[in-house]
């Protein structure tokens, strides 16, 4: 296939695909066509919406093995995170829409049950595909009108946790189902810990099973010369341990392989095989390339990851240019200067050292920068454990992905009273990627915990002072939000200074109503204030800067002063301005008639478009704070035309 994919490019075996029924009567010569055109329709979509290109593109043939051989939607086909399942999506009867990825009313960036029945189960989140489909095979032997569970997952994501508990289940249920293990050698960064020590053992040295003996009767598959270069990765090979399967057998699993994932010759029959033949719980180990047959993304050391809009010839990106600094830029570098005055210094992800800013970190400070994987429990825990010795840990982990680990944040920091600092990225609504990774609970999940100091930024400036404070704060757990994405472009302090635990600011001074604003927000308060000045209502505007300990004293200044106060955040119910809520229904000040409301995000998930869009829908742009203010001092305000 040409790295010169168009919309134009000739796709005469994919036009007459328009469900994965009508790729029953092809070929396997017209299976591999199909491959091919679904290769160039997939490139060709990604670089006019901008996406997850590469992990797509490392599973085409797979995409097409799986719908040619099994019975989709009856049989669940299960995608591991979502990453890759463009292919999917272009072969089940969204190829019309598939230049929509991402967009605001468009298709979604990842498997999505209400989008389609051949979306078998929701994922955004890593690791849940096995427990799903272990699911799905004991609903079918209840009665379920359901098939055969096959679950798709990477190589990265068996590092999570949960997918070892699921197997061990499936083990023990033995029943069949099948876990197809897409071994890329590659994450959103370079999978790491023993088990890809282990995957590397199972092809170091080539094909290490006969297929034909394995699967009783298909034909023994041959890895490709390209493949030996995984003996290069075989560093610390796990002592003892046989070769094959043997880890996924003891699980209770038949295990497959490893087999060539981009060649349809040993994809087909095998899975045919299994399908006519399998009893029990059966793993596929499919050996493929991030970014498979698109120049540009296989020599991107991500694999063509995610991408913005590009040029199909050049695989140059579109991008935006920014005059200030992104956020997680911002708390990288600050975070750089704190560790070059302490030593104790050391920070944490789970698999996402780009994404954190901390490969930035690691460059610098190699043997104080740990990726644990995707593993989002266990780095917590470490971190608790790092603390406990005497290091001050700093535990990066996106708002959504923090969900996983919490309770190990409840039972192993918070109860310990261990100084943790959890940096949260990706806090609020984040666009293109949906409601799977708004970072829409955190505030909630965190206030709610005794002891725990809880902040957010309001601007990349206050940033910096939020890295200083958790850097220098040791009685406790301690967590400071921020959004993604570019800041607001205020002068920068050359360096952090501590702030004062539990004390907001005051902003702007004006006359009636107060606006508390707690994150990122502040910059649209301010918006709606110039438009409310312009109507001789201005009102007072507060940064609140702390969730827990709240700033009581600021709270009740601006109760004395004003007839009416505000909260506004980027985060659910339960969070900052409950705690706004209870401490003044505690103080009585409800029973004085003093007017109150708080702007949250509303009460649903909200779907993908451009974070404008979404604060849009949850009302939390200027214009409707604005109106906001004005409902509230009932003022009447003329409908726009």
């Amino acid at each position: 296939m040409s790295d010169s994919a168009s919309p134009l490019t000739a796709t005469p075996i994919l036009d007459r695909v328009r469900l994965p029924a009508d790729m029953k009567g092809l070929s396997d010569l017209e299976l591999k066509k199909l491959a091919e055109e679904l290769r160039s329709e997939t490139i060709s979509a990604v670089s006019q919406t901008g996406g997850h290109l590469g992990a797509g593109l490392g599973v085409v043939e797979l995409t097409v093995a799986l719908h040619a051989v099994f019975d989709a939607p009856r049989d669940k086909i299960i995608w591991d995170v979502g990453h890759q399942c463009y292919p999917h999506k272009i072969l089940t009867g969204r190829r019309d829409r598939i230049r929509t990825l991402r967009m605001k009313d468009g298709l979604s960036g990842f498997t999505k049950r209400s989008e389609s029945p051949y979306d078998a189960f929701g994922a955004g989140h890593s690791s849940t595909s096995i427990s799903a489909a272990v699911g799905f095979t004991m609903g079918r032997e209840l009665g379920a009108e359901t098939g055969d569970a096959i679950a798709v997952i990477g190589d990265g994501a068996m590092s999570g946790g949960m997918a070892f508990e699921a197997m061990n289940h499936a083990g023990h249920l033995g029943k069949r189902m099948f876990v197809v293990l897409n071994d890329n050698e590659m994450s959103i960064a370079p999978p790491v810990g023993a088990l890809s020590s282990y995957l590397t053992r199972l092809y170091a040295e080539g094909p290490v099973q006969d297929l034909k003996e394995v699967a009783k009767g298909a034909a023994r598959a041959f890895l490709p010369e390209a493949f030996h270069e995984g003996a290069r990765r075989a560093k610390e090979m796990l002592k003892g341990m046989a070769m094959g399967g043997t880890l996924f057998e003891e699980l209770g699993f038949t295990y497959v392989g490893p087999v060539d994932g981009h060649d349809l010759d040993q994809l087909l029959p095998v899975l045919r095989m299994l399908k006519t033949r399998a009893k029990g719980p059966v793993l596929i180990h499919a050996l493929t390339k991030k970014g498979k047959g698109y120049t540009h993304a296989e020599s991107r050391p991500d694999g063509g990851h995610a991408t913005a809009k590009f040029d199909v010839a050049t695989g140059t990106q579109v991008k935006a240019i920014s005059n200030a600094p992104s956020y997680t830029k911002v708390f990288a570098e600050s975070l750089i200067k704190e560790a070059a005055k302490d030593e104790k210094i050391v920070a944490i992800t789970a698999a996402m050292p780009d994404g954190t800013g901390l490969n930035m970190f690691a460059q610098l400070y190699p043997r104080r920068c740990f990726d644990v994987g995707i593993a989002e429990q266990h780095a917590v825990t470490f971190s608790a454990g790092l603390a406990a010795s005497g290091m001050k840990p700093f535990c990066a982990i996106y708002s959504t992905f923090l969900q996983r680990g919490y309770d190990q944040i409840v039972h192993d920091v918070a109860i310990q009273r261990l100084p943790v600092r959890f940096a949260i990225d990706r806090a609020g609504l984040v666009g293109a990627d949906g409601a799977t990774h708004a970072g829409s609970f955190d505030v909630g999940f965190m206030a709610s915990l005794p002891g725990m100091v809880v902040m957010a930024a309001a601007d990349e400036a206050d940033l910096v002072h939020m890295v200083a404070t958790a850097a220098a704060y040791d009685a406790g757990p301690i967590a400071f939000r921020y959004p993604r994405g570019e800041g607001m472009g205020v002068e920068m302090p050359e360096t952090g200074v501590p702030l004062e635990i539990g004390k907001g600011r005051m902003i702007a001074e004006g006359g009636r109503v107060a606006i508390l604003s707690y994150g990122t927000r502040l910059a649209e308060v301010l918006k709606a204030r110039e438009a409310l000045q312009a109507r001789g209502l201005a009102p007072t505007v507060a940064d609140a800067r702390f969730a827990k300990p709240l700033d009581t004293d600021l709270i009740d200044q601006l109760v004395a002063n004003h007839e009416a106060l505000i909260c506004i955040e980027e985060g659910a119910i339960g969070g900052f301005g409950s705690h706004v809520a209870q401490y003044l229904a505690d103080q009585g000040v409800f029973d004085r008639g003093f007017k109150f409301r708080s702007m949250v995000l509303p009460d649903t998930f909200i779907d993908h478009a451009s974070p404008e869009d979404m604060y849009r829908s949850a009302g939390m742009e200027a214009s409707q704070i604005e109106a906001k203010v004005l409902e509230l001092l009932g003022v009447a305000v003329a409908k726009r035309a």
